[in-house]
């Protein structure tokens, strides 16, 4: 990976201390049709002229701002905007911002790998073969018009890298759930439940990422228009077809491979007008992830309701804690009662006022403590009695 340095004219010292003011440069790299991969320190308008899209779909990509998880196809570009990968797709080369950071470095590596043609592998041997099978050049001009567009090879590249981020989450945190959760039903305890809280709340935040990405996918399934934007081979060769000669753009492309894709869909450029609308190739596409995004958004549903389960068996055995805690307290205000009347009883005898029946009658002190008794058993079975009745307790 090499590093462009871009050396300022000394006459230009001053402007660049005044533009340096209010131009931030950040960190590019750039992967072409061959793997090689460039690192850029530039601004972002230099970024703009380089790919020539608007300041506001650049902003898309700054990580300084809250934007979700978008796919914009231009006239020219794809904005890509998935989690930690913020991209640029042009026909011919693809723009990856913050290519050292630990997430995007693997990006790059598969990009670098994935990118160029398998089929400049294989045709170094072309020209002794064409010699025997005439029909040879033919044939792979053929199934050269019909190969992946390069775009979508490297959209495939990050939606791959981004579904199976989101993937490795969910696993991570199913690992650290499940058990939590075994956990806390065997012990109710704060540090479990804090536990479990801190992971329900990872859950909900990685599942708005993953419903975020998913929607996006969905919204360009459901509208053959944006899938259509994403073409930008297709609207290179008809832009730089002998249809639209007379309006040809500033920006016909200087790789021999896309010139030459050109060259081959200029001589169909009424089969490819009468194909804008054919979004097959692409669907597929995001068809195969969005299913794979849509696993792992019902992964995180089932974690969900396992948890919901979980917290729901909780509140049971509180309830039931509860319930216990009540009896036990129905109870001893049902003793407390009891005890009441036997201090009743005590404190009306042992007022110092003379009654005749106090002198000679010993016996009614054994009748008065059996007659208490009696009361307060009949007073505690009619409040228990009671307290069945109402189901404020168990039989």
């Amino acid at each position: 990976m090499t590093r462009q340095v871009y050396f300022v004219p000394a006459a230009e010292t001053q402007v660049a201390s005044v533009k340096k003011k209010t131009a931030v440069t950040t960190s590019w790299v750039s992967v072409d049709a061959k793997g090689q991969g460039t690192v850029l320190d530039v601004d972002k308008y230099a970024i703009m002229r380089r790919v020539q899209i608007h300041a506001r779909d650049l902003r898309v990509l700054d990580p300084m701002l809250s934007y979700p998880s978008t796919v914009l196809g231009r006239e020219k570009v794809i904005v890509l905007n998935l989690e930690h990968i913020k991209a640029i797709i042009t026909a011919e080369e693809v723009l990856l911002r913050d290519p050292f950071d630990d997430n995007v470095i693997p990006i790059v590596a598969e990009l670098k790998r994935r990118l160029p043609q398998e089929k400049d592998l294989t045709c170094q041997g072309l020209g002794e073969e064409e010699e025997e099978h005439p029909g040879l050049r033919n044939d792979i001009n053929t199934g050269e018009e019909n190969e992946f567009p390069f775009e979508f090879r490297a959209l495939e590249v990050a939606l791959e890298a981004i579904c199976s981020f989101l993937d490795a989450r969910t696993r991570e945190l199913e690992t650290d759930t499940y058990p939590a959760l075994d956990e806390l039903t065997s012990k109710i305890s704060s540090r479990n439940l804090d536990h479990v809280r801190k992971l329900k709340s990872a859950m909900t935040r990685l599942t708005n990422r993953v419903q975020k990405v998913r929607d996006e996918l969905e919204q360009l399934l459901d509208d053959d228009d944006d899938m259509a934007d994403l073409y930008l081979s297709r609207k290179l060769a008809v832009a730089c077809s002998p249809v639209s000669v007379s309006g040809a753009p500033n920006w016909y492309p200087s790789s021999p491979t896309i010139g030459s894709k050109i060259s081959r869909t200029s001589r169909a450029s009424a089969v490819t007008v009468e194909e804008d609308n054919d979004v097959e190739e692409l669907e597929m596409l995001l068809e195969a992830y969005f299913m794979q995004i849509d696993n792992t958004l019902n992964k995180l549903t089932t974690l969900r309701e396992y948890i919901d389960d979980t917290e729901d068996y909780i509140n049971i055995q509180l309830d039931n804690h509860r319930n216990q805690l009540i009896q036990l307290e129905l109870f001893l205000s049902s003793g407390t009662v009891c005890l009441s009347i036997y201090s009743l009883v005590a404190a009306i005898f042992g007022m110092n006022i003379p009654y005749t029946w106090k002198e000679g009658h010993g016996y009614m002190f054994k009748w008065v403590v059996i007659l208490t008794g009696l009361l307060c058993t009949s007073t505690f079975t009619s409040i228990i009695s009671y307290a069945r009745h109402k189901g404020l307790i168990g039989s």
